[in-house]
C-alpha cells in the first residue's frame, strides 16, 4: 500500500513539474493568465509557470503573415460592377492587444480590408481603377495601418491582385479599344500621307533648286567659256594680223631691196599688182551670195600708177643706186583688154 502511494505521488510530482515548464520557440510569444486575469507574457526560451494556477490563454507568432482577401464585388463611381481581390502583408507587434483588444483578429482584418477596398473603389471611375492601382495600394496601406494600430497589428503592404469587370463591361471595353485602335491607325495613316506629301514637296523643291543652281553654274561656265573663246579668238586674230603685217613688211622689204638692186623688177611688180587686183574680183564673184561689183579701170590704173610712183621715189632716194627709168603703162590697152 505504501509503495502505491509513493508511485502516485511521484506521478503527480512529475506531471506538476512538466506542467510548470514552458518552452517558447523563437519569434513566438505566449500570454499567461493567473486565476482568470492576465499575468505575463512568455519570451522565447525556457519559462516556468505555477501549475494549476497559471494558464496559457493565447500564443502566436510575431513573424510577418499573408492575409488572402477573397474576391468581392464593388461598384465604381460610374456605376460599373467589378470584382476585386487583394493580398495583405501584416504582423503582430503587441500580442496583448492582438488578443485582448479584438476577438478573432484574422476575421476582423479580412472584414476591415474588404470595407476599405469597397470604399476606395466607390470613389474611382472604371478607367481609374486600372491606371491608379499603385495609388490605391498606398491609400489602403495607410488606412489599414491606422485602423489596425489599436489591435497591436502592423500592416506592411497591400496589393490589389485582380480587378475584373463584368462580362458585359469587358465586351464594351473590347469594342472601345478596337475603335480606339482603328482611330489611332487612321490618324497614323493620315499623318503618314501628310509626311509623305511634305517630303515629296520638299524633295521637288530641292530638286528644282538644284536644277536652277546647276543651270546657273552651267550658264556662268558657258559665258566664261564664250568669253575666253572670244578673248582667245581676238588674241589669235591679233597675232595673225601681226604675223601678216610682219610678213607684209618683210615682203615689202624684200621687194624694195630687189627694186634697188634690179631696175627692171618694177615691171614684175606692176604685173603682180594687176594680177592680185583681178584675183580679188574673181574671189568676190565666186562667193555664195550674188553680188554686183563695179570696177573702174581708171581706178585700177591709178592705183598701179600710185604704186609705181612710190617705187620710183624709193628708187630715186637710194644713194649710190643707179636710177631706173619708169615704164610707161599703156592705159588704153589695159582698158581695151578689160572691156573684152
Amino acid at each position: 500500500m505504501g509503495q502505491f502511494l509513493t508511485l502516485v505521488l511521484l506521478l503527480l510530482g512529475s506531471t506538476t513539474l512538466a506542467g510548470s515548464v514552458k518552452i517558447v520557440k523563437e519569434k513566438e510569444e505566449y500570454l499567461i493568465e493567473s486565476l482568470g486575469s492576465y499575468k505575463k507574457k512568455l519570451e522565447p526560451g525556457l519559462n516556468f509557470v505555477v501549475p494549476f494556477i497559471d494558464k496559457v490563454v493565447y500564443h502566436n507568432t510575431i513573424r510577418e503573415k499573408v492575409l488572402d482577401i477573397p474576391p468581392q464585388t464593388c461598384i465604381t463611381r460610374d456605376n460599373v460592377s467589378i470584382t476585386v481581390d487583394a493580398v495583405v502583408y501584416w504582423r503582430i507587434m503587441d500580442m496583448y492587444k492582438a488578443f485582448y483588444k479584438v476577438e478573432n483578429l484574422q476575421d476582423a482584418m479580412v472584414n476591415l480590408v474588404l470595407t476599405q477596398i469597397r470604399s476606395e473603389m466607390g470613389q474611382l471611375e472604371l478607367d481609374q481603377t486600372f491606371t491608379a492601382r499603385t495609388e490605391i495600394n498606398e491609400i489602403l496601406l495607410r488606412e489599414l495601418d491606422i485602423a489596425t494600430d489599436p489591435w497591436g497589428v502592423k500592416v506592411t503592404r497591400v496589393e490589389l491582385r485582380d480587378i475584373m469587370p463584368s462580362k458585359a463591361v469587358q465586351d464594351s471595353m473590347e469594342l472601345q479599344m478596337a475603335a480606339e485602335r482603328q482611330k489611332r491607325a487612321n490618324i497614323l495613316t493620315s499623318e503618314g500621307h501628310r509626311d509623305s506629301a511634305i517630303n515629296s514637296a520638299q524633295g521637288d523643291a530641292q530638286a528644282r533648286l538644284l536644277q536652277a543652281e546647276a543651270a546657273k553654274k552651267a550658264a556662268i561656265l558657258q559665258a566664261e567659256a564664250e568669253q575666253q573663246a572670244i578673248v582667245l579668238k581676238a588674241q589669235g586674230e591679233r597675232q595673225e594680223q601681226i604675223l601678216k603685217a610682219e610678213a607684209t613688211a618683210e615682203a615689202m622689204k624684200i621687194v624694195v631691196e630687189r627694186l634697188k638692186n634690179d631696175p627692171n623688177a618694177h615691171e614684175a611688180l606692176q604685173f603682180l599688182l594687176a594680177q592680185n587686183y583681178l584675183e580679188m574680183g574673181k574671189e568676190i564673184g565666186n562667193s555664195e551670195s550674188s553680188k554686183v561689183m563695179f570696177m573702174d579701170p581708171r581706178s585700177m590704173i591709178s592705183t598701179i600708177e600710185g604704186v609705181q610712183s612710190v617705187i620710183s621715189q624709193n628708187t630715186n632716194n637710194s644713194g649710190n643706186q643707179q636710177p631706173y627709168e619708169p615704164v610707161e603703162i599703156d592705159i588704153k590697152k589695159i582698158e581695151r583688154d578689160f572691156n573684152r
